[in-house]
This record gives structure tokens, sequence and C-alpha cells, in this order.
């Protein structure tokens, strides 16, 4: 019989003493406490130590305030990876503000958008995106004060348009600003937006307790060891680097930065620095698997890779292997702070044959630590599916690494949490192991004659034929069946290209008939900034076919 009042509800609350707000903030105190004399920062010939980091972010939140930058506020950032870049990730919410980092390969209208969405005060911008950035704000309502980022590893075209450079504006601040956690875990520490390809995009927001664990799961996801070097291939505007800036600072690691992600800067960065782990999409993998051999160095450490979007081709993950990379696969959305679900490995894999390692090293996974419940659901029902592995629906989740919501927009809100899970728009299966698969966005499953077709698995097969590079698949109309698979391909450099009825009995020859594409279209793919293939273009271009 339960007890009215406990022993343990007298005198036990909270105090200075034993509560603190949850904050990734904490990890640059500690890295700067503890190690402030090993490296945090490499970027070209600038090498910077964690003592030095954390002063410069210290002057960099009390120079924010001084402009009145506090609680509530909005600054914007427009940067390559680069110091700068990973610096503001810890100044701005040092101050209490909120880190809205905006894809680079925006255009002006949609950042102009995005400006005042997020009622930016202030905005940093990179020289080399200052042109798009100045349209921009000719655009917006707002009228923030814009500071530029000079970074002397660019060499391009690009002027200033700020009123200072960063480094003027760090003078006006002192290194003594102290450290604040937040009034409250749960308030807000960065903005990101989605990629808006079906309307205007969405402001997913990020608490201080969601990106502390997110942080805290990739270090331990990935048994990160104290001080590693992390080369920085992944966009830090892209769900904040995956939460990597504060992940890193967890772990005093080294961040390499990397401003154009090129083979040839990948493997030179590897070998000089002994680069031990990175994060990319899969268009990263394959950039690595068909470096030229000039492009090539030789190393003798393996490299930890961390690769997320759709699923890798087995053939990529096999040739990665044989590179020396060491590739774990994980998944998540912009609204999960990055990675949120992970094929966790099991030992008694290693022992499968090449291709067959490759293919379960290609599934999602299991949640992470900090996801609390992962599952395969009726998006209409809410009835989870039999884990057999065949039967999709919508792949939902729900834990202390969900968003917030998004940014002034509660019908979306609601909508993405209808039921007490959110709703990732991810159609998948669940295997008998408990390991959930990917099949493909609900926007971009193929229905052909009333049979579900998986772009992802057809996608998977043409990633086999050996000439492929890489390889998108898409709904077409057809009279007959409604829609049928349209393939999309590029070609290896130095490949002989295959004829369209080659393919096409390639694909005869691999699957189940009704799933080949009916047409095939050869040349490069429209893509995102962080490597994803822009279906909605190819959709458009398989109709005009």
């Amino acid at each position: 019989m339960s007890k009215s009042t406990s022993p343990y509800d007298f005198h036990l609350d909270r105090n200075l003493a034993n509560f603190e707000p949850l904050s990734p903030l904490q990890f640059l105190e500690r890295a700067a406490w503890t190690f402030p004399n090993k490296t945090a920062v490499i970027h070209g010939a600038l090498e910077r130590t964690w003592g030095e980091t954390r002063a410069r972010c210290h002057k960099l939140a009390d120079a924010l305030v001084k402009r009145g930058i506090g609680k509530g506020d909005t600054v914007a950032v427009l940067a390559a990876n680069t110091p700068e870049m990973m610096e503001l990730h810890f100044g701005v919410p040092l101050t209490g503000a909120v880190i809205n980092t905006i894809n680079t390969r925006l255009d002006a209208g949609i950042i102009g958008f995005i400006l005042d969405h997020g009622e930016a005060s202030a905005v940093f911008v990179d020289r080399e995106f200052s042109e798009t950035m100045a349209e921009a704000l000719k655009i917006a309502k707002v009228q923030p004060f814009v500071i530029d980022i000079d970074d002397p590893e660019f060499e391009g075209p690009g002027s200033c348009i700020g009123e200072m450079n960063f480094e003027a504006f760090l003078a006006s601040g002192d290194e003594n600003y102290p450290y604040r956690a937040p009034a409250d875990e749960w308030d807000a520490i960065s903005l990101n937006y989605t990629s808006g390809t079906t309307g205007d995009p969405k402001g997913v927001v990020y608490s201080h307790r969601g990106a502390y664990l997110a942080s805290m799961c990739n270090a331990l996801t990935w048994s990160m060891p104290q001080q590693p070097v992390y080369l920085w291939t992944l966009p830090m505007f892209h769900c904040n680097g995956w939460c990597f800036p504060w992940a890193l600072a967890l772990q005093a690691g080294v961040n390499v930065c990397l401003r154009q992600v090129r083979a040839g800067a990948i493997f030179d960065a590897i070998a000089k620095h002994k680069v031990d782990h990175m994060c990319g999409a899969p268009i990263v993998l394959n950039l690595i698997a068909n470096a030229k051999p000039s492009e090539k160095k030789t190393f003798d450490h393996v490299v930890k890779v961390m690769t997320a979007a759709a699923p890798p081709p087995p053939s990529t993950l096999e040739a990665m292997e044989r590179e020396g990379f060491d590739v774990l696969h994980v998944y998540g959305l912009t609204e999960t702070y990055g990675p949120s679900v992970v094929c966790a490995w099991h030992d008694e894999w290693n022992e499968l044959a090449p291709a067959d390692k490759a293919a379960v090293k290609a599934r999602q996974g299991v949640r992470y630590a900090a996801l609390d419940d992962l599952s395969v659901r009726d998006p209409e029902t809410m009835e989870v599916v039999p884990d057999d592995g065949e039967t999709i629906a919508e792949v939902m989740m729900r834990g202390n690494i969900v968003m917030k919501g998004y940014l002034k927009n509660p019908g979306s809100t609601d909508a993405a949490f209808k039921g007490g899970w959110f709703h990732s728009g991810d159609l998948g299966v669940m295997h008998d192991d408990g390991y959930i698969a990917l099949k493909d966005r609900s926007k971009d499953i193929i229905i052909s004659g009333g049979e579900n077709i998986s772009s992802v698995e057809v996608e998977q097969t043409l990633y086999r034929h050996p000439a492929v590079s890489e390889a998108a698949v898409v709904a077409r109309p057809d009279e007959r069946w409604g829609e049928t698979p349209c393939a999309f391909l590029e070609i290896k450099d130095g490949a002989n290209e295959p004829s369209e009825d080659e393919v096409i009995q390639f694909c005869r020859d691999n699957m189940a008939s009704f799933k080949v594409p009916k047409r095939v279209v050869f040349g490069p793919l429209p893509k995102t900034s962080t490597g994803k293939v822009q279906k909605f273009v190819l959709r458009e271009r398989a109709k005009d076919l």
C-alpha cells in the first residue's frame, strides 16, 4: 500500500550543491580546465589549444552581451567549417541566446525568410557567402547587426559586408565573462531549419538538455576515446554538425577544419594530422571509395567514419573497409538532433561474408541510449507492425533527443507529435532482432500497379553495377501502372557508360520484374549541401521525360 508521504520526500530537494541544469557548454569548461594546453583546433597553419578556445568563446559571449544579445535572441550564422563556426556554438548560447546555423547553399530568398522567421538580432557571415547574405538582408524585414568572418584559408571572391570582422568584434569582449548554466535545461540552445523542399522551411528548436544528451550519446555510441582527432567533413550548419562541436569538447578532441570536402584534402588531413574520426553522408564515402590513386595517401591507423542519410550501398561499405575505414551507420533527422539510431555491431557478424556483412551494416539499427523508444507503426491507427522485415510503415521515436518543436508553428508541431510519438515521415520495416531498416521517405515510395516499391531497394541493386557511381530512383507517371521506377545514374570516372537497355537488363537479372526501372537517365545528380539527392527535382525531370 502506497504511503501518502515518504521519508524520501523530506529535505532531499534540489539545491546548488546537487543540481545543475544540463548543458553541453559545461564540456568547454571542463576541456579548458583539464587539458588547457592540448590542441583544440587546426585550420591550415593555425592551431589553438582548449585554453585559448575557451578564452575566445567567453570573449565572444561578452562582446555579444555588450551589443544587447541575451536570452531569447537569435544569432544567425552563414559560414563554412572554420574555427569561428565552432566558437559560435559556445559563445552564442553562453549569453542565453540561440544559435541559428544556416545552410550555405540556400538562396537569398530562403535565407531572408529564415532571418525574419527566426527574428535574427545578429548575423555572422563568411566572406564566401557575403553576396548571398547581402541580398537576403535586403529581402528580410529584420535589421540585425552583421559581423564578417574573413577566413584566410578562403582564396575566392567575396567582399566583407559587416560593420567589422570577427577578430575585431572578439577584441571588444572580456575573456573573464563568467560561465552561467541556463536557467532551465529546457531552454533553447539552437534553431535549425529543415530543407523546405515542400514549402517554407520549419524551424527545429533544440534544448540545452537535448544537446547535452545527444553529444554524450555520440561519444558513447562511437566509443570515442579522450582527445580524438576529428575531421570536419560534415557541415557544422547541419543539425549543429550532429552536435559534434559539443561532443568534441566533451572528449577534449581536436577539430581539424576543412572548407572544401575533396578526396585529396581528406587523405592529406588523415595522413598529416592522424585523423581517426570523421562524419559524412554516403556521398563522402563514395568520394573516398572512388578517389584517384593520385589523391590517396597511405596511413597506418583505422579511421572511424559515422555515416547517415540514405543507407550506404553495400559495395561502398566494402570499398571503404578495404581502404582502412571502419564505417558505423546511424540514422536520424534534424528533429532528433541528428543521429538517434545506430546499427550497433555484434561480434558474430564479423564472420559473415563481405557482401552479407555490408548488407547488415546498411540497416539503420536500434535506438541511441538517450532515445527512449523506437517503433514502426501505422500512422493512422498507431498500431505496431509485425517484426517480419517486410511490413512497411512509418518509423517513430520518442525520448529526450527529440526536438522541443517547430518555432512559431503549433500546427506542424502537434502533427509531428500526434499520439505521443514523433512521426519521422520515413518508411521502414522492423526485423525480428529489433533492428529497423529504412525503405523510403513516405513521399518517395513508388506505387506501381498497387504494389509498393522501395526506391532504396532499387538503388542498392543499381549500385552493384560496376560502372555506377551514384544512383537515385523516383516515381514516373505511367498511364497503365500509375507509377513506374525511373533511375538517374552518375557513372564512375573512367568507366564505360552502359546503355539504358544494359542497365535495365542488369536490374531484371537481380530483382523482381515489377521493380525494374522503365527509364534510365545518365548525368549528375542534384544534391543538397549535405549530400542528399534532391529527389523532388528528379521527380519533375521524370515527369518531363
